[in-house]
């Protein structure tokens, strides 16, 4: 994962009021991680509502009723995810046990855990992107963000006249919009239901 793709996803949290850590600050080379090390951020809401059932493809929002969860980046742009990738046995290393009890070390018992991944997209077809879904919850994912949407509400909630020079992502994301380069969404009159 890079440190863009992790920028990305922490900003998206912290504006929504979460409190972010990131789980581990160095690179492992020379050995495979332990499962604890694969976790990537871990997201706490001290605002949260009381937990309720959201769709498994999250929205900002779901975000409200998120209390705490796990998250995994998996920011490889350049295709998409298939039951081929998901059935990786190191893939999804992030839900095991030993992952959940770190997690539990630092968020304690008395809050919904809860583990999200973080993907570019699913598979096209309806049958493919179907069979991922039930891949990822069978391992135990309780729910997906796609970059587009976290970018996308990043965008829309981005100044032209602010300065956000305590933020590299988000300084570039406005001098892009002040330049016309990012457009705010338009309305969808045709959109399909």
């Amino acid at each position: 994962m890079s440190v863009v793709d992790e920028a990305i996803v922490r900003e998206y949290f912290e504006s929504h009021g979460f409190l972010v850590r990131q789980h581990r600050k160095y690179a492992v080379s020379g050995r495979e991680k332990r499962t604890d090390e694969e976790i990537d951020l871990l997201v706490y809401n001290p605002r949260a509502s009381p937990d309720r059932a959201s769709s498994f493809f999250l929205k900002s929002d779901d975000l409200p009723f998120l209390s705490c969860a796990l998250i995994e980046i998996k920011g490889w742009h350049s295709e998409r995810f298939g039951p081929s990738i998901l059935n990786k046995p190191d893939f999804l290393r992030f839900v095991e046990k030993a992952a959940e009890r770190e997690a539990r070390m630092i968020f304690g018992t008395g809050r919904p855990l809860r583990k999200i991944l973080v993907l570019p997209e699913l598979a096209a077809d309806p049958g493919l992107r179907e069979r991922c879904v039930g891949i990822l919850k069978g391992h135990g994912i309780d729910g997906v963000f796609f970059f587009r949407e976290i970018l996308g509400e990043l965008i829309l909630h981005i100044e032209k006249n602010k300065n956000y020079q305590k933020s590299e992502l988000l300084q570039l994301l406005r001098i892009l919009k002040a330049c016309d380069l990012l457009k705010d969404p338009q309305m969808e009159l045709f959109a399909k239901k």
